[in-house]
């Protein structure tokens, strides 16, 4: 069976501190980094950050757009957001917990980037909400765009 790696391609402002970000902060691994470009590996997958000519713009919200990882381990996600309190990280929403008592319960806490790049990391009470849970018909916080 062949292990697939996702790639995802974000705006960045300046390499420098995004590799103090996600290297330093959230240890991740760097790949390839020119004054354009970096690469790096987070959780076994693939980001690259490139530089745009104007700052990307902060969105209003947690949506539309974000990114992370959602945790197998409790245990795993709670060591990470230790680390990112630990490591000065700044924090768009700290950790909560969402959907608390039905089944896509799940602890969530999302980062902000130097170049405003939002980043959600959660781990579900319930695994089968990671891909499932149909009938809970709900994706996301009901309160809309600004959440």
């Amino acid at each position: 069976m062949s292990h697939n790696v996702f790639h995802l391609a974000f705006p960045i402002h300046d390499v420098d501190a995004t590799v103090r970000f996600y290297v330093d902060g959230l240890s991740c691994t760097v790949g390839r980094r020119t004054t354009q470009a970096v690469t790096l590996g987070l959780a076994g997958h693939q980001l690259v950050a490139h530089v745009v000519p104007d700052e990307p713009l902060q969105q209003k919200g947690i949506y539309p757009r974000h990114f992370g990882l959602v945790f197998l381990s409790l245990k795993e996600w709670q060591a990470l957001a230790d680390r990112a309190k630990e490591k000065g990280l700044s924090f768009y929403q700290q950790p909560r917990v969402r959907f608390p008592g039905t089944r896509i319960e799940h602890r969530t806490f999302f980062l902000e980037d130097p170049s405003h790049n939002l980043l959600e990391f959660k781990h579900y009470t319930y695994e089968s909400a990671i891909f499932g849970e149909q009938e809970c018909g709900q994706i996301g916080d009901s309160s809309g765009p600004s959440s």
